[in-house]
């Protein structure tokens, strides 16, 4: 019996830092920010899946932790697999202001002026989904009324939401 509670208490210990590998998620926050008027696009990604995406999809000695151009290469990737458009399907050019590390995960920021009439937005999110197809990207728009969430995951394409 001893033995038993000694293997599930092991057992416990070791499933939290194997789930924490295995979570394949990001979350990115779009504010409407009308004091600059710029809609600013902040995207967090576990450092973990980060580095191992540019392992897998760029260079298997990537350095996301030491080298700033590997830093550079993961933000220019995930720039490339965000896109906003109007309603009508007007591309809404995002300016890539650039990545840094923060603890534990690596945050990438991109902003563009907030369109003249915005009546509502289409998004597609498919950073690390090719690589990983449980990859789940959540983005919480935040600055037009209620905060609106929206979920992508491998099989998602564009959504939208009006204000």
């Amino acid at each position: 019996m001893l033995r038993m509670l000694a293997f599930l208490l092991v057992l416990a210990a070791c499933s939290g830092p194997l789930a924490a590998h295995e979570m394949k998620a990001a979350l990115t926050k779009l504010v409407f920010n009308d004091r600059s008027g710029n809609i600013e696009v902040m995207h967090r990604f576990y450092v973990h899946d980060a580095e191992h995406g540019v392992k897998q999809l760029f260079d298997k000695n990537a350095d996301l932790l030491n080298s700033e151009q590997t830093q550079q290469t993961f933000s220019q990737y995930v720039s490339e697999h965000f896109t906003l458009t109007t309603l009508a399907g007007d591309v809404i050019s995002l300016t890539l202001v650039g990545g840094q590390l923060e603890g534990r995960f690596f945050w990438v920021y991109q902003e563009a002026p907030i369109p003249a009439e915005l009546q509502g937005l289409r998004i597609k999110h498919q950073a690390l989904q090719a690589l990983w197809p449980a990859q789940v990207n959540t983005v919480n728009i935040e600055g037009r009324g209620e905060v609106k969430s929206l979920r992508f995951d491998s099989k998602t394409g564009w959504q939208q939401l009006s204000f």
